[in-house]
């Protein structure tokens, strides 16, 4: 194979990512999609290929002979359904974070995957991040130390827009958004570190959307437009202060992970800014990452060497692409996984102990807090360290 010829479920605002894989006269093309929706396959085509074939059934994209891999981009709720449908047709699979909604649902895709000997890759964008693979190769360096306590705040600016006018708003949709969310956040953890969680307690809850508004309605209708903080004026825009949602919109977990480390994170929706801020302390020193000004920090502390003698601020560089050049990078990995074995940054048994420390963290929210153990499962690595690919 020279080509790697891809099939899209899903072709929501995430399928714009199908432009780096979308080229017919390099090594991948799009050749196929399947949603729901008929105006967003029309969307699609519009902005991909006017000639790609396009269903609202994905069973038909599967069967098609001339399609090799399947990029699941559809809800989170349907990722587990979609990925093992793909890997029982015989297709690679490239799916979008998180695995599923469930530690069952991870493994059972896992379980396909080991079955069908396909491959199977995680939208891990984040670790293809220049600030995160920077902070990597300091941690990775030695000159902070051992790490013993980690740090992230998150804050999610246009958290009621991109989470509680839609679907995102329902536990039996996403389980929590310590899931879509903090899935990203929970691997990122767990790859500087070289560490997974072993136990978490967390506290969260609804503070501020969800309430007794009409699960039928819809912004654009609502007497209260003009007047709404929250309103969305797009068309079939869910109020978010309707009934039916019931996921926390602010959280704040305790992890222990592998090796005695302790981190905490916290996530909150109602933010007036968007920032991820992540903090490393090891033995030598701290770390810290400034995701507005694009900037990492590195303090040293008496050490007894020549590091304790100057600090340093590593400026990113732009990279081309969206995501900070995450995407183009990401889906150029998928396409190197699948033509020449070329392993990626990510791994699908990462993906799965991301949702794993979610529904544990979510489980503890639910019943005041507890700590809850994380459990492996049957696919945790036999090999000595950690399923991680360095970089």
């Amino acid at each position: 194979m020279t080509q790697l010829r891809i099939g899209v479920i899903g072709t929501g605002l995430r399928s714009t990512i199908a432009k780096y894989w979308h080229n017919p006269d390099g090594n991948s093309v799009v050749v196929g999609a399947a949603d729901v929706s008929s105006k967003a396959l029309e969307r699609f085509k519009n902005e991909i290929d006017k000639d790609v074939f396009v269903t609202t059934d994905y069973k038909e994209l599967l069967k098609r002979q001339d399609i090799d891999a399947i990029a699941i981009l559809s809800p989170d709720y349907l990722h587990e359904e979609h990925a093992v449908a793909a890997l029982q047709a015989g297709k690679h699979v490239y799916c979008e974070k998180p695995l599923a909604i469930t530690p069952e649902g991870c493994d059972r895709v896992l379980d396909e995957a080991q079955k069908s000997g396909k491959h199977l890759m995680i939208g891990f964008n984040m670790r293809y991040m220049s600030m995160y693979q920077t902070m990597k190769e300091i941690i990775d360096s030695g000159v902070i130390g051992d790490i013993k306590a980690v740090w992230v705040r998150h804050f999610v600016g246009l958290g009621g827009y991109y989470y509680y006018h839609d679907w995102h708003g329902t536990a039996a949709n996403t389980t929590s958004l310590l899931l879509q969310k903090a899935s990203h956040d929970i691997d990122v953890i767990h790859w500087l570190t070289g560490s997974y969680a072993t136990k978490v307690s967390a506290f969260g809850s609804l503070d501020y959307y969800g309430g007794d508004k009409p699960n039928d309605l819809h912004c654009p209708d609502c007497e209260l437009k003009d007047t709404c903080p929250d309103a969305s004026l797009q068309t079939l825009t869910q109020c978010a202060f309707r009934e039916e949602i019931d996921v926390e919109d602010n959280n704040m977990l305790i992890m222990e992970l592998e090796g005695g480390i302790k981190a905490s994170y916290m996530q909150c929706h109602f933010t007036p800014d968007y920032s991820r801020n992540y903090t490393f302390i090891g033995t030598k020193g701290r770390l810290e990452n400034d995701d507005v000004n694009d900037k990492v920090y590195v303090k040293t502390r008496k050490s007894g060497s020549w590091h304790e003698m100057s600090d340093i601020t590593y400026e990113m560089k732009k990279m081309p692409g969206t995501h900070s050049g995450a995407d183009p990078r990401i889906c150029q990995d998928f396409v190197n996984l699948v033509l020449f074995n070329k392993q990626p940054l990510t791994t699908p048994f990462a993906g799965r102990m991301s949702v794993a420390v979610g529904c544990a963290a979510t489980e503890s929210i639910r019943s005041g807090g507890k700590v809850v153990q994380i459990e492996q499962g049957r696919h945790k690595p036999t090999q000595s360290g950690l399923e991680f690919v360095e970089l």
